[in-house]
């Protein structure tokens, strides 16, 4: 009894050490027995749920314990259903070791015995356990039957929200025990918040979206799950729209009266943002209409001729009238015909002369003159006749200067080139030697060439040479020929619709692609004196012509050839070429690219960083360049964008055929660089396809903001007509426009009549870059017989002959030139020369080029010549000299500067 007693009193004081689930087991001690031998539950039967029809197990062990049973609902369990293993404790965790009784005892619980009492109260089961001390009660343990209804108590419902807006969707999971874990799918993928911090779930189950986007248009379903089932709502579809927001209006369009009253118009698109998802269309007018009114051209009219001069000493006198009654305004016509009239008089104040000794003094004299002026003339035709055999004129050709050419001869007859310039060749040298510096080729060992008395071109009947303004198609095609012969001429186009060519000497020319804006201006004295260039002009194509753009670089020019390259020039000459960058030194950084005779491009020039000394010099405008080059080769334009706001000028056409022979249209919409040449060739290309005009042709600036232009159509009437699109929109991707060495980008519309005898045709064609610039487009013509487009094109096409030679290419005739450089090239006190000239033609940037050259007033005059050729205003610039104050300006009759 002892140590019974000594072993009570230390089991207790473990019991009360340890603590283990002394809250919920119950002691009830034997009298007079030792309390602290009471049974200790190592396990005991905890809360479980019964699936289905599986039943459940529950557990219970105790030491030291001589009995456990089962008390379910306050009623003991059967014997025989408990399952019992009895063990003597071995752990040392005890403080006096190990071999007290211990006992487990296990119980079934099936899905009848709980159901008997469902719904009168919870079944629970709890362990009683004996000792010789006394017994102890285990926790209750609660079985319940899991289940998960079917029907959600509330599902989420479809929305349609603006963009930006909160989303929130509800849902109420069905009843269940134990109750049901909700979550999310979006389109069958889990909504997980941890991953974006835009939605999150609250307590009650319910999905928030803070800010909608257009990516959580979907798909939404509702997952509710416990032990027993998972059930799904069912799905709500949320669409987020886009309304269509206005762009900003474009500039009011020029007056449609050109005297008088009329309307101009100005137009916006719903693109800024178009509307998505069935967003709403922008409310209000895309097109506001506005009166106007336009000044009348006045044109002059000559006021009465004054009264005659007195008679002068030299016999004549003068009247004069002025072009001011009324003088012309408001882009009226000058006055025709001369403002001056002189004529011969015999009045008493003209001093006659009376034969006598002076008189016959006189005549003898003239008449030995005369005779001495004969003598000359007879000399100078015997030396010519000496030398007409031996005649070999100092002429460089094109075949010279590639070494290896075969002669040409090219002898139009003057009856078909009438304006064929004939002079005299340079008989002062019979040898001569090129110091260009040419492109060698790969055989030849030196740059140096010497040219020898052998005939160069075919020989000239009449001791005259013969320079060409313009070439024959065999000619031409043989021109080409001959130069794709050579290594540094291999891309030179093939055709003849986009070269031009002519023979020039030190009087100048110019060579013109028609319909293209390029250009190439040969100033007087450019070529040496003495000899004589056959100079070509190229137009390539970008895929023929490898030109390597880095960066943020795009062509905006056409790339052009002018040779052949390495001749000899004393003066730079002007390349005419469009471009279609909107300039500005804030957003772009410009250069001029050149290729040397290996092939490789390189930057000549960086506009703006121009130095007066250079090779190469540029005049840059609004839509085209006039570069200033003493060497002849392959030039493009390039630009870099420093920014955001950098934009080309895209010309946008729309195309559709002639004639419709079936059910199906195709609208064409070509989107291009605004310059000459690019039009031409989509005119060529719609020429060959059958194609005509349906639009005035539109201009729109893309900028460098690396987003895609978008084209679509819209109210197509459905009862006509149906559309074939299958998606909203078209898109041209951003860098096939902006490298700029795509050609014909375009989209085609086709639309498809309801029947054949449809032939109105009406709807709208939007055209915009994601995120800036738009421009619409409102078709409504008959596809049969509409063609009042068709003449819009053919305004733009330029006449004349692609080469002019000597003084026919030029608008200053040579003489008077000549008289305004002698007059404005020596500087004067009165700043009456050439810088003032250059600000009156608002050339005062370039100063500091002009000055650098041997003649600045000639350098300003051929500008003035390649801009305005042929279209300029002569008068115009006779104004301008005139106002510098020289004697005689305003009729171009100036003989020597007086400072």
């Amino acid at each position: 009894l002892a140590v019974r007693s000594l072993l009570g009193i230390v089991l207790a004081a473990w019991l009360r050490g340890s603590g283990a689930q002394q809250s919920a087991t119950v002691a009830n001690p034997v009298p007079g027995a030792n309390p602290d031998l009471l049974p200790h539950f190592l396990v005991e039967p905890e809360d479980v749920y019964i699936v289905k029809n599986k039943p459940v197990l529950l557990v219970c062990k105790a030491v030291p314990a001589t009995q456990i049973f089962f008390k379910c609902n306050g009623e003991w369990v059967r014997q025989v259903d408990h399952v019992i293993e009895r063990s003597t404790d071995g752990s040392s965790g005890w403080p006096w070791g190990s071999g007290l009784p211990t006992m487990e005892v296990r119980i079934n619980v099936s899905r009848q015995q709980v159901e008997k009492v469902f719904g009168l109260e919870e079944y629970w089961c709890q362990c009683v356990a004996w000792s010789s001390s006394g017994t102890t009660k285990s926790q209750k343990a609660y079985i319940r039957i899991a289940y998960l209804r079917k029907n959600f108590e509330q599902e989420p419902l479809a929305k349609e929200v603006s963009l930006e807006q909160g989303i929130v969707l509800p849902c109420r999971p069905p009843e269940g025990i134990p109750p049901a874990e909700v979550e999310w799918l979006r389109n069958e993928d889990l909504v997980d918040p941890s991953l974006d911090p835009n939605v999150y779930i609250t307590r009650e189950h319910s999905l928030v979206v803070r800010q909608a986007r257009l990516a959580d248009t979907a798909n939404y379903t509702c997952v509710a799950k416990n032990i027993v089932a998972r059930r799904r709502s069912t799905s709500a579809a949320v669409i987020v729209y886009v309304n269509g927001g206005w762009s900003t209006w474009t500039e009011w369009s020029v007056c449609s009266a050109s005297c008088g009253r009329g309307w101009q118009k100005r137009s916006r698109s719903c693109t800024n943002p178009a509307p998505l998802n069935g967003g709403a269309f922008c409310e209000g007018q895309n097109v506001q209409k506005t009166a106007c009114a336009t000044l009348c051209p006045v044109d002059g009219s000559w006021s009465p001729w004054s009264k005659w001069s007195a008679c002068g000493l030299d016999c004549t006198h003068w009247r004069s009238r002025e072009c001011s009654d009324p003088a012309p305004h408001n882009g009226g016509e000058e006055c025709q015909g001369a403002d001056l009239d002189t004529r011969n008089c015999t009045t008493d104040l003209c001093v006659h002369t009376a034969s006598g000794p002076e008189d016959v003094a006189l005549y003898v004299g003239l008449i030995a003159v005369a005779v001495c002026l004969v003598l000359l003339l007879l000399v100078l035709i015997l030396v010519y006749c000496r030398k007409k055999e031996g005649l070999d004129s100092d002429v460089a050709d094109s075949s010279i200067l590639t070494s290896g050419f075969q002669p040409v001869s090219i002898k139009p007859s003057k009856a078909d080139n009438p304006h064929l310039l004939t002079i005299q060749p340079d008989l002062s040298t019979t040898t001569t030697t090129y110091q260009g510096s040419l492109c060698p080729r790969q055989d030849g060992p030196s740059p140096k060439f010497q040219l020898t008395n052998g005939h160069l071109l075919s020989p000239l009947g009449g001791g005259r040479h013969t320079l060409h303004h313009s070439s024959p198609t065999s000619e031409a095609e043989e021109f080409v020929s001959r130069l794709s012969t050579q290594n540094y001429f291999r891309s030179l186009p093939r055709g003849t619709s986009n070269m031009t060519y002519g023979t020039f000497n030190f009087l100048g020319g110019r060579l013109m692609i028609p319909n293209t804006g390029i250009s190439l201006l040969i100033p007087p004295d450019a070529i040496p004196r003495g000899k004589i260039y056959e100079i070509y002009l190229t137009l390539h194509k970008p895929e023929d012509v490898r030109l390597p753009l880095a960066g943020c670089q795009t062509l905006l020019s056409p790339i052009v050839s002018c040779g052949p390259p390495g001749v000899l020039l004393t003066r730079p000459v002007i390349l005419a070429m469009d471009h279609c960058g909107e300039p500005s030194p804030d957003s772009w950084s410009l250069r001029l690219k050149k290729q040397s005779c290996e092939g490789s491009w390189e930057d000549v020039l960086h506009l703006g960083e121009e130095a007066p000394s250079h090779l190469y010099y540029c005049q840059l405008e609004a839509s085209a360049c006039y570069v200033f080059t003493e060497q002849l080769g392959r030039f493009a334009l390039v630009g870099e964008a420093l920014s955001v706001a950098a934009a080309k000028r895209l010309k946008l056409l729309l195309f559709a055929p002639v004639a419709c022979t079936s059910l199906e249209y195709n609208i064409r919409v070509y989107c291009l660089h605004d310059t000459h040449d690019a039009l031409k060739e989509v005119v060529q290309l719609e020429k060959q396809l059958g194609g005509q005009l349906i639009q005035e042709p539109r201009v729109l600036h893309f900028k460098d903001s690396y987003h895609n232009l978008r084209l679509s159509i819209h109210d197509v009437p459905s009862s006509l007509w149906q559309s074939k699109l299958l998606v909203s929109y078209q898109e041209i991707p951003f860098y096939h426009i902006w490298n700029g060495t795509q050609q014909y980008l375009h989209c085609t519309f086709t639309l498809e009549r309801v029947s054949p005898s449809t032939s109105d045709l009406a709807c709208k064609l939007w055209v915009w870059q994601v995120e800036g610039d738009g421009q619409s487009f409102n078709i409504n013509f008959n596809i049969t017989k509409d063609t009042r487009f068709a003449e819009l094109l053919a305004l733009e096409s330029e006449g004349g002959v692609p080469a002019l030679v000597g003084p026919s290419a030029f608008k200053i005739p040579f003489l008077i030139r000549q008289k305004i450089i002698s007059s404005l090239d020596p500087p004067c006190n009165r700043s009456a020369d050439w810088r003032t000239l250059a600000q009156k033609l608002h050339l005062d940037s370039h100063l500091s080029f002009f000055a650098s050259k041997p003649s600045p007033t000639a350098m300003i005059l051929n500008l003035w010549e390649a801009r305005h050729f042929p279209n300029g205003n002569l008068s115009q610039l006779a104004a301008a000299v005139a106002g510098l104050g020289q004697p005689d300006a305003g009729l171009f009759t100036v003989s020597e500067a007086e400072c």
